[in-house]
């Protein structure tokens, strides 16, 4: 292992955001480094998409500073790619050849904001803020839909069954007769349920199964 790839591995215990910077020009990316550590950040710089790729991200809140125009390939074309691979972290343009046109086409892909060099560096670091605090509660969002993810996804089938009725508002006396089973027996899944996914009340248990997108049982008499 290399020093490099070691002092990476031993900053993961203690990074608590990352900023990345991707522009094909060297003193751009200086300075940008310069700045945002200045102002207590964590940053890596890349040269090239290609570079920003090869490396594994940290599970932080993060934001991707990126230049509309590196050296023989597209940054708006890349800020799509990322967003077409699901790279939770938050955008930046910037370029030296900025248009209208070409800020309203970042935008309208996601970016949170849009600069055209020089910039004024407060701005910057205004915006960089800005998309650091939006990703970490995109990132809370996230794990919190996987922790119930992983919650539903300890149910029995017939518990996951019980619960789709439970949430459309059936009694018990209609879940036992749509499933075919005791009343002391729905009473029984739909305790295991409300244990299961850690929750007290049936509103709480609506509330999971909007979030994780639970279809609804078919719409059927008994």
């Amino acid at each position: 292992m290399t020093p490099n790839s070691t002092s990476r591995m031993n900053a993961r215990e203690r990074v608590q955001s990352m900023v990345y910077v991707v522009d094909d020009d060297e003193s751009m990316r200086r300075g940008l480094e310069n700045l945002l550590r200045s102002s207590g950040l964590n940053v890596e710089t890349f040269a090239s998409s290609r570079e920003f790729q090869a490396v594994s991200r940290f599970d932080v809140p993060s934001c991707l500073i990126l230049d509309v125009r590196l050296r023989g390939e597209s940054g708006l074309a890349f800020q799509e790619e990322v967003a077409h691979h699901g790279l939770r972290m938050q955008i930046v343009i910037m370029t030296g050849y900025g248009d209208v046109q070409m800020a309203v086409k970042a935008m309208k892909a996601g970016a949170l904001d849009f600069f055209t060099k020089p910039f004024r560096e407060q701005d910057m670091l205004d915006a960089v803020a800005q998309a650091l605090a939006r990703s970490a509660r995109q990132l809370a969002a996230d794990r919190s839909l996987a922790s119930l993810r992983t919650c539903h996804d300890s149910l029995t089938s017939r518990e996951q069954e019980v619960m789709k009725h439970v949430v459309a508002g059936l009694p018990n006396k209609r879940i036992a007769a749509r499933l075919n089973l005791s009343e002391v027996t729905v009473k029984i899944h739909r305790a295991q349920v409300m244990r299961k996914m850690a929750v007290q009340s049936v509103a709480d248990l609506v509330r999971m199964a909007e979030a994780l997108d639970i279809e609804p049982p078919p719409d059927r008499r008994h």
